[in-house]
């Protein structure tokens, strides 16, 4: 399969990157790492990396406009995203030829050439292993790029214990010279009011019944504390170690695009079906949905409550 994509990578002159709305670390670092890479191998190509990025993430690098391309003599190379209706920033029929790189459950095919792989931890593994694998090139910036990228999925490595994973990190420290502290503190560091808000959150968050704990930030809230959609969401995965939340997340009003941004994470019940229902998906374990009204938004944290309770009365039937 590595083979038939570098095959394809090396047929066209034009190459779009692509990947899901709602940027984030892994999905961006794959982009433009994949893109770094096969310029870097091939320099005569035209190749964009698409899609609506975030200042947080300058540090990865620049996206690209799509602008006077021949999308009918294109290939498209959609990272990170499993189902059509989730990819950002182009139009996927209009391309000559489509691959899907993914390491989320399978939801649906719409490219050509589809590697799918839900036990890997990240795209960036993916993309990994496409340059380990092939001829395409690598540098210490491509490097460190997937490093960051593979950080941030695996939340410093905690939610995945593949073997080929660490197998592929010990090669990296081997063969480049990272300076760690240095990627951790670009992924991690954050602005006062940031902190200000997590503050806020930890305050005002609701627990049901049943362990989902959820707190709603309205475009209000999120103007006073000077910070963005995106970046509230995000606070969700500040939330892991709550003994009383099985799982919690974020609703964050984006009155701009006329969208609720939901961020849900797990430590048990499954959530991507309920994702799903709700014009989202993920992994099981962290998803992310998007509605149009505060009432939908109520439905899905009644279906997360439902789901955290069957979860409960499951366990307890196995402790007996």
């Amino acid at each position: 399969m590595l083979k038939k994509i570098y095959k394809a990578i090396k047929k066209y002159d034009t190459i779009v990157i692509a990947r899901h709305i709602g940027v984030d670390p892994d999905a961006m670092a794959s982009q433009i790492a994949l893109k770094e890479s096969i310029l870097l191998t091939f320099p005569k190509k035209c190749v964009l990396a698409v899609g609506t990025g975030g200042a947080k993430f300058s540090y990865l690098g620049a996206l690209d406009k799509l602008e006077d391309i021949d999308f009918s003599k294109s290939l498209l190379i959609v990272l990170d995203t499993p189902d059509k209706k989730r990819v950002d920033s182009t139009e996927i029929d209009s391309f000559a030829y489509k691959i899907k790189i993914d390491h989320h459950p399978f939801v649906e095919e719409f490219c050509n050439l589809e590697l799918i792989e839900d036990t890997k931890s990240s795209a960036c593994q993916l993309v990994l292993e496409l340059l380990y694998q092939t001829k395409l090139k690598r540098n210490q910036s491509i490097i460190e790029k997937l490093f960051i990228g593979l950080v941030s999925d695996t939340n410093r490595f905690l939610f995945n214990s593949d073997s080929s994973l660490f197998s592929f990190v010990s090669k990296i420290l081997k063969e480049y010279s990272l300076d760690l502290p240095h990627l951790y503190q670009q992924l991690y560091m954050r602005p006062l009011h940031e902190v200000r808000l997590q503050g806020y959150i930890e305050q005002n968050m609701k627990v049901t019944e049943n362990g989902v704990g959820y707190l709603i930030l309205t475009s209000d809230v999120i103007s006073k504390f000077s910070a963005d959609v995106g970046s509230a969401g995000n606070m969700v995965n500040n939330f892991n170690y709550i003994d009383e939340i099985l799982v919690w997340l974020m609703i964050s009003e984006d009155k701009k695009n006329e969208i609720i941004k939901i961020n849900i994470r797990s430590r048990g019940p499954v959530i991507n079906t309920v994702a799903e229902k709700y014009h989202g998906g993920g992994h099981k374990f962290a998803s992310g949905a998007r509605v149009t009204t505060m009432e939908e938004a109520e439905l899905l944290i009644h279906d997360l409550d439902r789901v955290c309770d069957r979860y409960i009365q499951d366990m307890e039937g196995v402790e007996e």
